[in-house]
């Protein structure tokens, strides 16, 4: 991954700096962060504190810290069932450096586990390209020997140890939000400012936090905005191995990798990139949601029987991240038993994960867990459990004030006047029926009136008919001609 994209992503420079970067050095040769210096976009100092922070790409078999064994093992799996057959391909397919994957070839030829077929054509069919290997009758049979093993093929695993080091390096909590940045990122939302004062202490404890308050009030909106206010770049593995297991870690539902900064093409041809190990994927802090389906199981190691790999859980793909449990307590398992499940890691801030041989691994738990609930905290949890979350942040219906406000911003925004008369209709209903007031009920209505305006081929307007119409999608009727309820959805 070129640095150019890691500044990006830390937004520490745009893309037409690093274009003028890469014209910069196509001009001049060298380094492009030497390149980014020198056209002053970013200081030397800071290029090293980045780089610092990047995991640094393995020179020999022994700082690749996991068993060589193992890497010429997953060489071979690919050659028997990817049919690959140099370098180059290899490399890209272990994310390893080539030069380590040459010294897998020379060991594998040594044992005659690998034959050398010569060198292949070029594409145009003018010279000789890379050396082509092949594996012998002993290397297809020791290849099928090690998928009986597990089957396990992709890019190349780090050791539990540099994992667990990585967590603790990329802690979630390194990163400070100031109340700048709480405050723009909750722009285009009406939130009381005494909220914002108390979320902002929560959000940079990167510890629990309880959002609790009836439904409609924006608990999952909060908590999905928490989430991705963070702006680190963190580096999460392809997978590990412990204890001789491999370990899916990184996953493309969960993960989102940075996006690549320079077009393909437009590189410099002399761009270097830096010694980064690409069996770490750069990505932003993962943002994972559950909510009813979470079962105890899901917090577990997933090992396939077949395949005879596992899957690293939710919660452990959100580590450096955010975990949000929506809808506690409305899952099929007890609420005191994920309670049970999380006591030591919100505690001693370490997980312990079980493998089928019977031995466990310990890895750092560092993630902000929210617990978003309509239900009242002590039917819940036990006073002893409360004390372990820190922070319980209750949501409550607004003011009218507010609610107006919230009604009149959705109503503009979607090209509508919300006059006296259209609101006035609208506040005698939930008076009429004493029924709360809710952050997600003006949503709800704007989105039916223009539903029905679209449906009506008519031009965004409220008219009594329509809101009459939306109130009762709102709210259910019950015999004696009175509304009852709140429409699913909102939280």
């Amino acid at each position: 991954m070129p640095l150019a994209d890691i500044l990006m992503a830390k937004g520490l420079v745009t893309r037409e700096q690093i274009m003028a970067g890469v014209a910069h050095q196509k001009e001049n040769s060298g380094r492009f962060g030497d390149a980014l210096v020198a056209t002053g976009v970013i200081t030397a100092e800071k290029v090293e504190e980045i780089l610092a922070e990047t995991p640094e790409g393995p020179k020999s078999m022994g700082a690749a810290g996991v068993d060589p064994i193992l890497l010429l093992q997953l060489m071979l799996k690919g050659m028997h069932t990817e049919n690959l057959e140099t370098t180059t391909q290899l490399a890209l397919a272990l994310q390893l450096p080539p030069p380590m994957i040459d010294r897998l070839l020379e060991e594998a030829t040594k044992r005659k586990l690998v034959e050398v077929m010569g060198q292949m054509d070029t594409a145009g069919g003018g010279g000789r390209g890379e050396m082509r290997y092949a594996l012998s009758q002993a290397g297809k049979a020791y290849a099928n020997e090690c998928l009986e093993i597990n089957q396990y093929f992709g890019p190349a695993p780090v050791s539990l140890e540099s994992w667990q080091e990585r967590i603790l390096a990329q802690k979630i909590s390194n990163e400070h939000i100031t109340r700048e940045m709480l405050t723009e990122a909750f722009a285009d939302l009406v939130i009381p400012e005494r909220f914002l004062s108390r979320l902002g202490p929560a959000v940079n404890s990167g510890t629990a936090i309880l959002i609790y308050g009836p439904a409609g009030n924006g608990k999952t909106t909060v908590a999905e905005i928490v989430g991705d206010i963070f702006k680190n770049v963190v580096y999460v593995p392809y997978c590990i191995e412990a204890d001789g297991q491999i370990i899916k870690v990184f996953d493309p539902t969960v993960h989102q990798r940075i996006e690549k900064a320079i077009p393909e093409g437009e590189e410099a041809s002399s761009l270097r990139r830096e010694n980064i190990d690409k069996r770490w994927v750069p990505c932003y802090r993962p943002m994972v949601i559950t909510g009813g389906e979470l079962t105890l199981e899901m917090l577990d190691l997933k090992f396939n029987e077949d395949a005879k790999f596992y899957e690293a859980p939710l919660h452990i793909k959100a580590l450096n991240g955010t975990f949000l449990i929506d809808d506690f307590g409305r899952q099929k398992v007890a609420p005191e038993d994920i309670l049970n499940r999380w006591i030591v890691p919100l505690n001693s801030r370490v997980d312990y994960l079980n493998l089928h041989t019977g031995k466990s691994i310990q890895i750092p738990f560092d993630e902000m867990v929210i617990f978003s609930t309509n239900l009242h905290p002590n039917d819940l949890m036990d006073p002893a459990f409360q004390r372990r979350i820190a922070y319980k942040l209750e949501t409550i219906e607004p003011p009218e004030d507010l609610f107006r406000k919230v009604f009149e911003g959705m109503a503009k925004k979607a090209g509508l006047e919300l006059t006296d008369e259209t609101y006035g209709q609208v506040m005698d209903v939930i008076r009429k029926n004493e029924a709360p007031l809710a952050y997600f009920q003006p949503k709800f209505i704007v989105e039916q009136v223009l539903a029905t305006c679209k449906f009506e081929g008519t031009e965004p307007h409220f008219t009594p008919d329509n809101i009459e119409d939306a109130l009762a999608n709102l709210y259910i009727k019950e015999a004696d001609g009175t509304m009852f309820g709140v429409a699913k959805g909102g939280k």
